[in-house]
């Protein structure tokens, strides 16, 4: 089967490098996948799971907002955040989701925009550790 090369990098570094079969990514547009030899694609990725395939096993990602760029052979995740399923600390992001919705319920003083896509990252952080570590 052909491969496709995989670069996922965030600001604090690179957090997956090498070939794989197939990734399926959550896109502001909608889900989408993508193979070795897919046509050209710039997409922007919203808060959600990053799935890859490789060596015939998938691996589950968090992806925090951030752009996929396919070119030929390879493709290219510019993430805000990314973090393999089993390395997310859930007691700390079911922490978090309580503080942002005691925070948000206070309607004072709160720059809600960041508060809530900090929500949403807590509580898709939560949902990919539950669904997929382990897997």
């Amino acid at each position: 089967m052909d491969k496709l090369a995989l670069d996922i990098v965030t600001p604090h570094g690179t957090v997956y490098s090498g070939p794989v079969e197939q990734v399926d990514a959550s896109g502001a547009d909608g889900d989408f996948g993508v193979l070795a030899g897919h046509a050209p694609l710039m997409a922007i990725l919203r808060i959600g799971a990053l799935i890859i395939k490789a060596d015939g096993k998938p691996s589950y990602y968090f992806v925090g907002s951030g752009y996929a760029e396919v070119l030929a052979g390879k493709m290219i995740v510019l993430a805000e955040s990314a973090e393999k399923a089993e390395d997310i600390d859930v007691e700390r992001a079911m922490e978090k989701k309580k503080r942002l919705e005691l925070l948000l319920a206070k309607k004072e003083n709160v720059d809600f925009t960041r508060a809530q896509a900090a929500l949403e990252r807590a509580i898709a952080r939560i949902r990919i550790a539950k669904e997929y570590a382990g897997k």
